[in-house]
């Protein structure tokens, strides 16, 4: 999918613009849309598996995700922004904007963000979480009464470009792939982040997962730190 090269259109910048493109790739020419389903509503359904896109946190989400995996296969969609594109529209009348390149760049690993809110349900048999790193677009438009009246800018929507790549997470034992090294019998948080090569903050949003995925337990300290130990 390729990006134009002219001036957005305001009147397609919306809110559920990133939704709605991942809503119709994961749902193709065969699924059926928005269904009622256990008491919610069910994004895409498709054979037999229903697909839930969510392009904001998963704060909350745990209540229908388990809802809806008792009764059917769900797959929980999150896109990360690999690219993200940041688009200003200036003046919406003569279609005046600018275009740059955030230099924030997203990574599948990130996804054990939004997952400390329901690490226990990747143990469901029925739940899986797809994460699908993209080339994303992000509208803003200049508002004079942004910011206490003295002007700024709002962001009107965000724009699928391209999906690079996709990784199916079906339970707590598929985050040991965003480890890169061979962890020791008995690791800190500090430990976790040398051996995944990433920040600690991003370790230690793993060593919750593991735990309350129940796939690591507490087995002691070292100093103020917490050491643990992956249960086989």
């Amino acid at each position: 999918m390729g990006v134009s090269k002219k001036a957005p259109e305001i009147g397609t910048l919306n809110e559920g613009a990133l939704h709605a493109a991942l809503k119709r790739h994961y749902g193709g020419a065969e699924a059926q849309f928005e269904v009622p389903f256990s008491g919610f509503v069910a994004d895409v359904v498709r054979d037999d598996t229903i697909f839930e896109i969510q392009t904001s946190s998963f704060s909350g989400l745990e209540r229908k995700m388990r809802a809806l995996a008792d009764q059917n296969p769900v797959v929980l969609v999150h896109p990360i922004a690999a690219q993200k594109n940041l688009v200003r529209i200036k003046d919406p009348a003569s279609g005046d904007f600018t275009r740059r390149k955030s230099p924030k760049k997203g990574k599948l690993c990130h996804i054990l963000s939004e997952l400390v809110y329901l690490p226990s349900l990747l143990n469901h048999p029925n739940f899986s979480v797809e994460v699908a790193l993209i080339e994303e677009e992000q509208h803003s438009i200049y508002d004079p009464k942004a910011r206490r009246g003295r002007g700024g800018w709002r962001t009107r929507g965000r724009h699928l470009v391209e999906l690079l790549e996709q990784l199916r997470i079906n339970d707590v034992h598929d985050l040991l792939q965003f480890v890169q090294k061979p962890l020791a019998a008995t690791f800190s948080v500090q430990d976790l982040a040398a051996a995944m090569q990433q920040p600690v903050w991003l370790a230690r949003q793993m060593a919750y997962c593991l735990r309350h995925g129940g796939l690591s337990s507490v087995c002691g300290k070292q100093g103020n730190a917490l050491l643990y130990e992956l249960i086989q």
